[in-house]
């Protein structure tokens, strides 16, 4: 639609304002509050050909491109033409106008009701344009997104694997999230939402969490981040998991809430919050809740809480086993509780090692529920966990980068049967063998969690008292024999003079200690035909081949056959190499070496009383 040139183009304001960089009006102050909102470009204007003042004006605005809203007259000529409000850019349109004037879209759509129009169909195209528009990329949208990270309070970094995190300052407290992770997210469509009453399109979220991603990599500061407890400069951080974000601080001093830590926590799905600890608590009002067999049990399962809290392992593996109703679950989901309490306290085992890594990596504590076979694969990665491993995997399928899960973590293991035979991992673990509950002692699960949650405030400060106490005696702390599990021990011995006198601790591990052995050994058809063999025997030498029969005829045909048995010399070979931790601690000592110039390969077993590492060294 045409309009009249004006008198003077420079005070021309509204909707059909046309400006062309070739044309040099007089020089007029109502100028200064031209925005220049909706100008349209002018078709260009040949500089050699002569205009001639408001004559010359009058051409370049006639020669000038229209500006045309497709809006305009829109009812009458739909009268004309029933297609025209199908048009794309009419439909573009009619979205923009819905979405930003309501009011005025009704009464266009009034008008073009009147005109014939169909608006059934109407409707849904202007749906389906408001969609694709909704779900595409908005380059304001994306900018206003990752401006967000700009401001006051908000600091991006990376951990030492380039994982992007953010910290944002909410006033009273600090929170801290993985820049991939749904809580930041919600974070961001939440401030979205605040500023422009819409949520971002799922693009322009991934366009713009890329952007903040890059800025924490390769702009931020390098951090370390932990998950439910940390170390810092010789203070332990307990992250107690509340919405106010606060930590525990324990040092040499003693401890302290505080709101601000100076290390990093992450969270993740299921964490739920450690209570506020209380002074003046005992450790003893725990005893009630665990169904032990011995107060040395106790010692050693307040032990493995003290070193569950410690921020930083190796840490040992509880295995508990016992028949039906013995409380095994119970057990376990207490001990967590006092660590790190979870909407799912105790799962089975995973069917993979990624999955094993995986929830290592959600959780500082690994608690398996009903576990009645370890596969070989499962047991070496539980020794992983124990004492430090990671898992390496591609990340997609098609891709050569990996993914490293690294993690160390207390784990707790239960089961009817004696479930660890491999001496590996049951040198790394902790024994309880639970009773089951008479049914006069028994107690419901309600009436027993509503006593523990009002002592375990107090329960949680007398383990941080022991901390305490373990800060300030470690570095003093010599052992008379360094066991496989040596940093748990020396923490151990460290904690244990808050709770108990000194040597509770080394007494209880140790006979634990010779217990796992006695079962080990029990439960391996091969460490125990070797010592049944070498009863009367101070050593015997041969190969493999002569080993294996002279184990078949100590065992009988029984054993030989069941699967634990090695079949061939070189299954056996393995087996020893594993067994001979366990039997050295038995006295037995197992050598290999060659003879002769074809270098035959044999074995020698001797029995050598007070060997290193036996228990009666």
């Amino acid at each position: 639609m045409k309009t009249e040139p004006p008198t003077n183009p420079n005070n021309n304001k509204g909707d059909s304002e046309m400006t062309s960089k070739t044309l040099k009006p007089e020089p007029n102050n109502d100028n200064d509050n031209d925005t220049g909102e909706n100008r349209m470009e002018p078709k260009p204007i040949n500089d050699n050909e002569p205009t001639n003042g408001l004559a010359g004006v009058a051409d370049a605005i006639n020669n000038a491109e229209e500006f045309h809203n497709p809006l305009d007259d829109l009812a009458e000529r739909c009268k004309e033409d029933p297609g025209e409000p199908f048009k794309p850019e009419v439909i573009e349109e009619l979205a923009a106008l819905k979405k930003e004037d309501l009011a005025k879209f009704e009464t266009l759509r009034a008008e073009l009701k009147k005109a014939g129009c169909h608006l059934r169909e109407l409707d849904s195209a202007i749906k389906e344009r408001s969609s694709d528009n909704d779900n595409g990329p908005n380059p304001h949208h994306t900018d206003i997104l990752i401006n967000f990270t700009d401001d006051e309070g908000i600091e991006l970094f990376h951990t030492e694997d380039k994982e992007a995190y953010i910290d944002v300052d909410n006033g009273n407290r600090r929170e801290t999230y993985n820049v991939r992770s749904k809580g930041f997210h919600r974070w961001l469509r939440g401030r979205f939402f605040e500023k422009m009453s819409s949520a971002p399109s799922s693009e322009s979220l991934q366009n713009a969490l890329a952007t903040i991603e890059a800025k924490a990599i390769f702009k931020g500061k390098k951090r370390e981040v932990f998950l439910r407890v940390g170390n810092f400069e010789g203070r332990i951080y307990i992250d107690l998991g509340d919405d106010d974000w606060r930590a525990m601080e324990i040092d040499k001093k003693g401890w302290r809430v505080v709101s601000r830590p100076p290390v990093r926590f992450r969270r993740t799905a299921g964490m739920q919050a450690l209570p506020v600890p209380i002074k003046g608590g005992s450790i003893d009002d725990l005893k009630e809740f665990l169904n032990v067999r011995s107060y040395d049990d106790f010692v050693l399962a307040v032990s493995w809480l003290l070193a569950g809290l410690r921020g930083h392992g190796p840490y040992p593996v509880i295995v508990l086993s016992g028949e039906q109703g013995s409380a095994k679950t119970t057990f376990s989901n207490i001990l967590r509780s006092l660590i790190d309490p979870n909407k799912s306290p105790s799962r089975t085992l995973p069917k993979e090692n990624r999955d094993m890594f995986i929830a290592a990596n959600n959780a500082h504590v690994q608690a398996f529920d009903n576990v009645s076979l370890l596969q070989y694969w499962i047991s070496d990665s539980l020794c992983r966990l124990s004492t430090g491993g990671s898992f390496a995997t591609r990340q997609l399928h098609t891709d050569q980068d990996e993914v490293l899960f690294e993690a160390t973590r207390p784990i707790i293991l239960n089961g009817i049967e004696d479930i660890v035979s491999r001496p590996d991992l049951a040198d790394r673990a902790l024994f309880f063998t639970l009773e089951a509950i008479p049914e006069y002692q028994r107690r419901s699960e309600t009436e027993l969690w509503r006593k523990f949650e009002a002592k375990r405030p107090y329960i949680l400060g007398a383990l941080l008292d022991a901390l305490v106490e373990g800060l300030n005696r470690i570095d003093e702390i010599k052992l008379p024999t360094l066991p496989r599990m040596a940093d748990f021990a020396e923490w151990g011995v460290a904690t244990e003079t808050a709770l108990w006198k000194e040597g509770t601790f080394w007494n209880a591990y140790e006979g634990n200690r010779k217990d796992v052995v006695e079962n080990v050994i029990e439960s391996d058809p091969v460490a125990s035909a070797i010592l049944s063999m070498m009863e009367g025997n101070a050593e015997w030498g041969g190969t493999a081949t002569e080993l294996l029969d002279a184990l078949e005829r100590e065992v009988g045909e029984r054993i030989t056959k069941s699967k634990n048995f090695p079949k061939s010399p070189r299954a056996l070979s393995g087996r020893l190499t594993r067994a001979a931790t366990f039997l050295r601690k038995k006295d037995i000592e197992i050598e290999r070496g060659k003879e002769g110039r074809a270098g035959k390969r044999l074995i020698y077993i001797k029995v050598v009383n007070n060997l290193p590492g036996s228990l009666d060294a």
